[in-house]
C-alpha cells in the first residue's frame, strides 16, 4: 500500500500490540491491496508477532490473545487477519521468512 493514505487501523492495531504483548518482533502487513476493496483500504491484514508471553501458550491460545487485543478492529474495521505468533526461541530458530498469503479468490467459493 502507498504511504501516500493514513493508515489509522494499523497504527491502532500496532499500538495495542505493542502494548499488550511487548513484542521483540512486529510486523504488521496490510494485505488489502490483494483484494478488490478501493485503494488504501485497511480491511485485511497478516500481523507477525514474538513475544515472550507466548512461552507457555499453545498456538490456539497465542491466536486468542492476539484477536482479543484487537476485538474492536476485527469487529469493526478487519475483514481478515492472518496471525503468525511464536516465541523469540521459536523465532530464533525459524528462517525468519513469512509465507505469503495465497491470491484472492474472489469470495463466495470462487
Amino acid at each position: 500500500m502507498s504511504d501516500d493514505f493514513p493508515k489509522p487501523v494499523e497504527t491502532a492495531m500496532r499500538t495495542k500490540l505493542a502494548e499488550k504483548l511487548t513484542p521483540v518482533h512486529l510486523e504488521i502487513i496490510n494485505e488489502s491491496f490483494m483484494h478488490n476493496v478501493p485503494k488504501g483500504a485497511e480491511s485485511h491484514f497478516k500481523v507477525v508477532v514474538v513475544s515472550d508471553i507466548f512461552n507457555d501458550l499453545p498456538l490456539l491460545k497465542r491466536h486468542r490473545l492476539v484477536n482479543e487485543i484487537l476485538d474492536y478492529e476485527l469487529k469493526n474495521q478487519v475483514h481478515a487477519l492472518s496471525i503468525v505468533a511464536k516465541t523469540p526461541e521459536q523465532w530464533e530458530a525459524s528462517n525468519k521468512d513469512v509465507e505469503a498469503s495465497p491470491a484472492c479468490r474472489g469470495g463466495f467459493g470462487k
